[in-house]
């Protein structure tokens, strides 16, 4: 099915408009595709959120919903993942706070929690307090991935974009402790591979996606795999591959692969074009480490 597409790209950006940091859930035949959404508006000011789609073959979309208000101190988005916690699903995300006319992210940006009965209607944002501290000493932090223990249930790890990628555990989602920080870049994505026993990461350098594995969700071993794609030979991810998400649907006979979203910017490099252009696309594994992809 994934072969049969013309092209890899799923949302395409533009002067306006730019899709970034996919996070994709699949649930009953449906995929649920939430990700950030920044649009410029006529006066050139720059608006970031939190947004979805859904479709049920990754060619047809419903029209995007925005999940977010439009608020630059705020600035929701970057969604991490979307899981199952006590019958609820729950979505993590950032702030990306701009408030000043700042290209990235001030020392106000931190992680949230929402949950939802449905996919689509999310409860108010909680703050995740991963270092049980205050809100104001917490410090900078952004991408966050959360997942539970495989060797002990009810055991959930937060991984997000602080001192490298700090990681934090809990067991109810409110209280948190600080588990310690590995060298890595942004937007981690944290899987279980059954075939081998080990957790697979992927994250983003300066460009392309890393990989990484550990058997303890604490110590990280690099693979030294760097994923590029295709990328010299599309014009629109120029700029940066980058945000890798994983959907592992090789069990299910629909698709029997796994599925990695992300986000091309371009035509240059993100230091000249950060908010505009940038597209999700995907690309498909057999063994979750070599990927495949479309022209």
């Amino acid at each position: 099915m994934l072969m049969d597409f013309d092209s890899p790209i799923l949302l395409k950006g533009d002067a306006h408009t730019a899709y970034r940091d996919p996070a994709v859930y699949y649930h009953e035949g449906v995929f649920y595709l939430y990700f950030t959404l920044v649009e410029t508006d006529e006066n050139g000011d720059v608006w970031l959120f939190l947004a979805m789609t859904t479709s049920r073959d990754l060619k047809n979309f419903t029209p995007v919903l925005k999940l977010s208000e439009k608020d630059k101190s705020k600035n929701f988005s970057s969604p991490g993942n979307v899981f199952r916690y006590e019958g609820r699903f729950c979505l993590c995300c950032q702030t990306y706070c701009r408030e000043n006319g700042e290209k990235y992210a001030n020392q106000n940006a931190r992680i949230w929690l929402m949950r939802s009965d449905d996919l689509i209607h999310w409860d108010k944002p909680e703050w995740l307090n991963v270092k049980n501290t205050s809100f104001a000493e917490a410090g900078r932090m952004i991408d966050p991935y959360i997942i539970e223990d495989r060797k002990q249930p009810g055991l959930w790890w937060c991984f997000y974009k602080q001192n490298g990628v700090s990681i934090s555990s809990s067991r109810d989602l409110l209280h948190w402790e600080y588990q310690g920080h590995a060298n890595c870049g942004e937007n981690v994505c944290v899987i279980y591979d059954e075939k081998e026993q080990l957790y697979r990461l992927w994250h983003s350098p300066e460009n392309g996606i890393g990989e990484k594995i550990s058997r303890d969700l604490i110590h990280w071993e690099d693979t030294g795999r760097l994923i590029i794609l295709r990328q010299p030979e599309w014009p629109w991810a120029q700029g940066r591959l980058t945000a890798g998400m994983v959907l592992d649907l090789r069990n299910d006979p629909g698709f029997a692969k796994a599925i990695m979203f992300f986000h091309g910017s371009g035509p240059q490099n993100e230091d000249v074009i950060f908010d505009q252009y940038a597209c999700i696309a995907f690309a498909w594994s057999d063994d979750l480490i070599s990927w495949q992809t479309l022209p």
